[in-house]
């Protein structure tokens, strides 16, 4: 076919390729030419491609001479349609913002690329909208302008316009501002490039890029070797540009948000601060701030509702000062209500939501589905699967949708690799979400998260149960996958079981804090575990069922005895599982409330009651042939034994533990033997010590290390460590004992085991003493 050399270049290559029967990815793959610049010069962005590019296409489609004349033609029309006179002083640093205050730091790094030997050229300020990073480039290109004698160049990229800067009109900018006159500009892009980086050579420039689109649009404005320099901001990462510094910003530390707060609001006259209290003048007011300029507790409360964001920042303190009435404390109330926050996030044309607002819509809407979405999570972080329960699509392509969103600012990173929302960008997302799908849609994905979590929850607690699934079952394929996970996801799955509480799925609730049961021993200081199994005991009751409840009562009295710490309270709730065992006749149960009834004892010191508990406990959990509790109830008789001094006794209940967990016929589960074997030899070796068998003692501590680390429980391990220190202390072994009281240390504060801890730093300072004296 012909066309005539005034048709657009864009209408006439989507022809030519449709004519041909190819699709994007099949010309790109024939032309060497990427689908993204084939796709921009159909929708028009790119209008001039260089004429080599046309000529890749023209033969990838295989055009006639003719057509690929009227192409070539097209595509120089679009170049010179697209040149305009640049006025004077385009390419000049905008204004420095007066009362830039923060950033030292990353202002230094940026001023090294001006002096340091040997430098990479090229710099990359990248981060989430309102970070102030043009500000930063800005501030800092200004104060150091005279180090470069031949000039500092700025260029507005409009990366988040519908049709940002070409390279090609970029280029003539900068060349016309490096001195070239209009007329010997070329034509051509490539000789563009060519003649700017030549000139770019021979300067000692900066080039300050803004607001990049993505990595196409920089490479040609980029310098090559030489005195020259050039920075460039966006939203997006740019991971594709090579040999560049970077620098990923994040939002301000709060000293520094609050000290820009109070620059902004400096700029007032004095007068705002001094009326006379209650005179009803603009100043007057009986507010603490009156006289005394803003109240710096209300100026950080309002830097902590901001996020410490700079733009938020700004948009609050001019709000503040165009408000002669209000106090910081007014605002600070009035940004307290998250439904409004980013509505009251406005001053004039400066808005907080408009600059989230730009991003987002550069988004296609699978991933904007995905980004409103995730305001729905109710951790802190997030991960991929997270983000396929909520969408249904599949945890592979949504990890490349959160690579994007990551990449847009939209999202930021943890040390550990998971995504996290800025405060104000999780506000944004969620008003998106109440304003672009139904409440039909919001709970259902709501509800099919939470079902995942519990779902997800529930399976990873069953590796730490009597009857483990066997190794590589899905979805993990070990124990430690599977603490790993719930770990991880704490906030989320509790997030969930409150939920499912309030939602009166009773079962769900029930079924999901069982199989926390036995995993819960190895995370004692998570903090929740009272929570989890408060809302248990609660839906069982809802249920109906004496024994349910019994179960879960049995398990909150573990949590308030063994992570929280409060012996009476545990007494008090094992007492009514016993009681509710009974009326349900379930002897295991009852069991169960009599060993938590005994430990609770031992921490009150009504020790002969105690040891009566654990008696009844372990008879009953015989006649039950209950494997797994019966040596739970005789680690609790130990216990009692030796604080009675009767460290014999003690011992030989230890003993009879041992005896029970390595006969295969009252064995439990392996994981379960190693846990309470570990628990058994560090009682053993307590009373051994007591009776001043420090050799003895020694060896049971040793032993309860050596299985203690196959068990990975911080507690258990520490108590072994401790106890390991002081008998080799009493040996005489001071270094072997020094040693051991370090790892008691490191154990106890991983655990959050605050009274181990200061018995193992004691002993670690005053064996220091002993050796200094």
């Amino acid at each position: 076919m012909h066309h005539e050399e005034s048709q657009e270049l864009g209408p006439l290559l989507r022809a030519h390729r449709r004519a041909a029967g190819l699709t994007l990815e099949e010309l790109a793959e024939g032309s060497g030419v990427s689908a993204r610049a084939i796709g921009d010069m159909e929708r028009g962005h790119s209008r001039g491609p260089q004429a080599r590019t046309v000529e890749a296409l023209a033969g990838a489609l295989a055009l006639s001479p003719a057509d690929t004349a009227a192409l070539l033609g097209a595509a120089r029309a679009g170049r010179r349609r697209h040149e305009r006179p640049t006025p004077p002083g385009l390419c000049d640093l905008p204004p420095a913002v007066p009362d830039f205050t923060g950033r030292p730091a990353e202002a230094a790094w940026l001023a090294r690329s001006a002096d340091e030997p040997g430098r990479l050229p090229v710099s990359i300020l990248s981060g989430a909208p309102g970070l102030g990073k043009t500000a930063l480039a800005v501030h800092t290109a200004a104060r150091i302008a005279d180090r470069f004698r031949d000039g500092c160049f700025f260029v507005d990229l409009r990366g988040l316009d519908t049709e940002p800067v070409t390279p090609h009109d970029a280029l003539a900018r900068l060349l016309r501002a490096l001195g070239v006159r209009e007329r010997d500009v070329p034509v051509e892009t490539d000789e563009r490039q060519v003649l700017y980086r030549r000139m770019m050579r021979e300067r000692n420039a900066l080039v300050v890029l803004d607001n990049a689109a993505h990595e196409a649009q920089v490479r040609a404005l980029l310098p090559g070797t030489g005195a020259g320099a050039a920075w460039i901001t966006s939203r997006r990462t740019l991971t594709g540009i090579e040999h560049a510094r970077r620098l990923l910003l994040e939002p301000l530390p709060a000293d520094a948000a609050t000290a820009l707060l109070g620059a902004i609001l400096a700029q007032q006259d004095d007068a705002r601060w001094d009326g006379t209290p209650g005179d009803g003048t603009p100043g007057g007011s009986s507010s603490p701030e009156a006289g005394a300029g803003p109240d710096p507790a209300a100026l950080a409360l309002i830097a902590d509702l901001c996020g410490h964001l700079p733009l938020a920042l700004r948009i609050a303190g001019h709000r503040l000062l165009s408000r002669p009435g209000w106090t910081a404390h007014h605002l600070a109330e009035r940004l307290g209500d998250e439904d409004l926050r980013l509505q009251r996030l406005a001053a004039g044309d400066l808005r907080i939501r408009s600059a989230f607002g730009l991003s987002y819509a550069q988004l296609p809407e699978p991933l904007r589905r995905l980004f409103r979405r995730l305001a729905l999570v109710p951790g802190p972080d997030f991960d991929a699967a997270l983000g396929a329960a909520l969408t249904g699509l599949g945890p592979g392509r949504v990890e490349e949708m959160l690579d994007e969103l990551l990449e847009l600012g939209l999202l930021g990173q943890t040390s550990t690799d998971r995504l996290l929302f800025h405060d104000l960008i999780r506000l944004y997302a969620r008003e998106r979400l109440q304003e672009e799908e139904s409440p039909e849609e919001r709970r259902s994905a709501e509800a099919a998260l939470y079902g995942w979590l519990l779902d997800t929850a529930s399976a990873a607690g069953q590796w730490f149960q009597p009857d483990p699934p066997p190794a590589g079952t899905a979805p993990f394929a070990t124990a430690r996958s599977a603490q790993g996970w719930l770990e991880t996801e704490s906030a989320n799955w509790l997030a969930a079981l409150h939920g499912a509480a309030a939602a009166g799925r009773h079962a769900e609730v029930v079924r999901t804090a069982e199989s926390m049961h036995w995993f819960s021993d190895r995370w004692t200081n998570w903090g929740h575990w009272h929570t989890v199994f408060g809302l248990a005991r609660a839906s069982a009751r809802a249920l109906g069922d004496d024994t349910l409840e019994a179960t879960h009562a049995n398990y909150l009295a573990w949590a308030l005895l063994y992570c929280l710490r409060q012996p009476g309270e545990s007494l008090a709730v094992a007492e009514q599982a016993a009681e509710l065992a009974r009326r349900g006749g379930d002897a295991a149960q009852e069991a169960w409330a009599h060993f938590y009834a005994a430990a609770a004892g031992n921490r009150m010191d009504t020790l002969d009651a105690a040891a009566d508990r654990a008696r009844r406990a372990a008879e009953l959990f015989a006649v039950a042939g209950d494997h797994e509790g019966r040596p739970q109830a005789l680690l609790a008789l130990a216990a009692a034994q030796q604080q009675q001094g009767d460290a014999e006794g003690a011992i030989g209940t230890a003993d009879t533990i041992v005896a029970l967990l390595t006969d295969p016929a009252t064995a439990p589960a392996p994981h379960i033997t190693d846990f309470t074997m570990t628990n058994a030899f560090n009682q053993r070796g307590k009373a051994q010590l007591d009776l001043g068998r420090a050799r003895d003692a020694e060896g049971s501590f040793t032993e309860a290390r050596r299985i203690g680390a196959r068990v990975g429980v911080p507690l258990l391990q520490g108590i072994a460590a401790l106890g390991q220190a002081k008998a080799l202390d009493a040996l005489g072994d001071r270094a072997q004992a020094l040693a051991a009281a370090r790892d008691a240390v490191t154990f106890a504060e991983t655990a959050g085991d605050p009274v181990r801890l200061a018995e193992a730093t004691a002993l670690v300072e005053n064996w220091w003493a002993r050796a200094a004296g």
